[in-house]
């Protein structure tokens, strides 16, 4: 097979691959991008988008269960409902396959050509594609790595049998009796939460002293209240030990041993970057621990080499990874651009929902300086009110001197798209008054924002 020439080579088509190949071939840039599985990478087929539609299909589930029981406070009773799980596999399985499509157009009216296969480099302007045609060698001008991540197996819970990554969980054709989730972090609980929704008993076994340890006790406090709510049993300071039987094997934070019954056991104890089986070995780039080294460029040791997205570390998110695409496409075109995010906003689609963006109170206390904080809750909000949400509440954190906003979060339902306005309020250096002055649409739950912002001004309005 002959060789293929091109400026630039993209090595992964997930979110941030596919995005910097579709700018590339928009600013006229020769493009090549290779995937061996389908476009989307893990977000769209194993991740993101495949969690949300089952977490909404729990959620109506869990609605219409409710009102089965003739207690609604909505005035609405219907009889038992049932779950078909392979059907709403197939359902979410169709939104999948007509977003690779989508991914798959728009790569190819940029301009983009795609080698289906698996590069691996020879040296660092070549690599050979393995395609079921045989070996293609491409050779760039520049090259970006967009391998991603893939979840963590445990060396005593290996995947297989009962033992499933979220790959599987997702793909599950009916509802187990019994789950076990080791790992409390947010895959674990978003997927755990969704599961104890359509009927299964969830048990979930963190070793740390509470789960979703990378948020504030304060924020993650309605989650932790709905998990018991749901009844999902919560095993704090707990480690897996492996499986027995229909068991999982557990240590208890006393030191005892117990077993957990479980038809699936699913782990979910974090991610980690592939740099192994693509030639990593074959080029000489400088690690940051086991991720692969960036500067504010995405470049990196090596000359004409870019990396993006979760195999250049954390946020492991979809979003910063086509942000970072995104910017290297323009860079490869000869623009000029850099890496300078004040915020990327991360989002917990557990019940209710959780979103960060910036610094947390004790984050912004520890930057130096004074700070003020306003909190406003749900439960005085008109719009929470009518949608059932009342727990959880909006905060803002601003420094105290000249009230400029370093974070914001938010704890809530249905919260989600709350995302966009903190991102924008923390990327054009909002300070309080901007907040506070802007005229937010009423009866919705963004009016907590702004309730907010005048609470830490010391005027709230609602409260």
């Amino acid at each position: 097979m002959k060789e293929i020439s091109c400026k630039l080579l993209v090595i992964g088509a997930g979110p941030g691959g596919y995005i910097s190949a579709i700018r590339a071939g928009q600013l006229g840039v020769d493009t090549v991008i290779v995937e061996a599985g389908k476009p989307g990478g893990t977000c769209l087929n194993v991740g993101c988008i495949p969690s949300k539609a089952l977490i909404h299909a729990a959620e109506e589930f869990e609605k219409v269960s409710h009102m089965a029981g003739g207690n609604s406070p909505l005035g609405i009773s219907v009889t038992a409902p049932v779950l078909d799980l392979a059907r709403t596999v197939a359902w979410k399985d169709g939104i999948v396959s007509r977003l690779n499509s989508g991914v798959a157009g728009l790569l190819k009216k940029a301009g983009v050509k795609t080698v289906h296969g698996w590069a691996t480099f020879r040296d660092g302007k070549t690599v050979a594609v393995e395609t079921e045609t045989g070996v293609q060698v491409i050779r760039a001008e520049a090259i970006v790595i967009a391998t991603g991540s893939a979840p963590v197996e445990l060396p005593f819970l290996p995947f297989g049998g009962p033992v499933i990554s979220s790959t599987e969980a997702l793909a599950l054709s009916e509802v187990p009796k019994k789950l076990a989730v080791v790992g409390g972090g947010y895959i674990g609980l978003e997927l755990g939460i969704a599961f104890a929704k359509m009927g299964a008993e969830v048990t979930v076994v963190e070793a740390l002293p509470r789960v979703l340890a990378q948020y504030d006790a304060e924020l993650t406090r309605p989650v932790v209240k709905r998990l018991t709510a749901l009844g999902i049993e919560v095993m704090l300071g707990a480690k897996a030990k492996g499986t027995k039987g229909d068991a999982l094997l557990v240590e208890t934070a006393d030191g005892k041993n117990t077993k957990v019954a479980a038809d699936k056991i699913l782990v979910t104890v974090g991610r980690k970057p592939v740099t192994e089986g693509w030639g990593l070995e074959q080029i000489d780039l400088d690690m940051a621990g086991k991720f692969i080294r960036i500067d504010d460029q995405c470049r990196t040791s090596m000359r004409g080499i870019f990396a993006i997205g979760d195999v250049t570390g954390e946020p492991m998110l979809a979003h910063r990874a086509m942000a970072q695409g995104e910017m290297v496409a323009e860079i490869v075109a000869g623009h000029k651009r850099s890496w300078d995010k004040r915020s990327i906003p991360a989002v917990c689609f557990t019940d209710p929902e959780l979103v960060t963006a910036g610094l947390s109170p004790e984050e912004a206390k520890a930057h130096g300086g004074e700070i003020k904080i306003g909190m406003f809750p749900f439960a005085a909000n008109g719009r929470a009110m009518t949608r059932l949400g009342e727990d959880g509440f909006v905060r803002v954190v601003a420094r105290a001197d000249n009230h400029l906003v370093l974070g914001i979060q938010v704890v809530g339902q249905g919260v989600s798209e709350l995302a966009a306005a903190f991102g924008l309020a923390l990327e054009m250096g909002a300070r309080l008054e901007d907040i506070a002055g802007t005229i937010h649409a009423h009866p919705t739950q963004g009016e907590g924002f702004q309730e907010a912002a005048l609470k830490a001004l010391g005027h709230a309005l609602h409260i």
